[in-house]
């Protein structure tokens, strides 16, 4: 699966952006897609993610920000981020978690996007 992320730029404190990223590849194997960001000098945190059946994980803080939408035929996933704030400055990160049967197995891949970068000015 390979991951094209866009949609990052400069925005005020208050604005909104959409962060759009698309799969293609072996997308029938997507399990679950999201976002996670990564701020200087800190570990890549989870934003949200959500799975085919549409059930959604997102980090406690953001939920009344953010949202998560999929697009399963598309092989797509957003997220909408408003009332951004400084501290949502980072590096944003599209993810995707793959698995399929192999051998009598269950093989599974995790897969990342470039990064996308979101600067929010105070």
């Amino acid at each position: 699966v390979q991951l094209q992320a866009s949609g990052g730029g400069l925005v005020q404190a208050g604005g909104s952006l959409r962060l759009p990223c698309a799969a293609s590849g072996n997308t029938h194997r997507i399990n679950v897609m999201g976002w996670y960001r990564q701020a200087p000098g800190k570990q890549r945190d989870l934003v949200a993610i959500m799975s085919n059946d549409g059930s959604t994980k997102f980090e406690d803080s953001l939920k009344s920000r953010f949202t998560i939408s999929r697009d399963n035929a598309k092989s797509t996933v957003n997220l909408q981020m408003n009332g951004l704030k400084p501290e949502d400055t980072a590096v944003y990160y599209c993810h995707a978690r793959s698995s399929w049967p192999e051998r009598g197995q269950t093989r599974y891949l995790e897969e990342w996007g470039q990064g996308t970068q979101v600067t929010v000015s105070s």
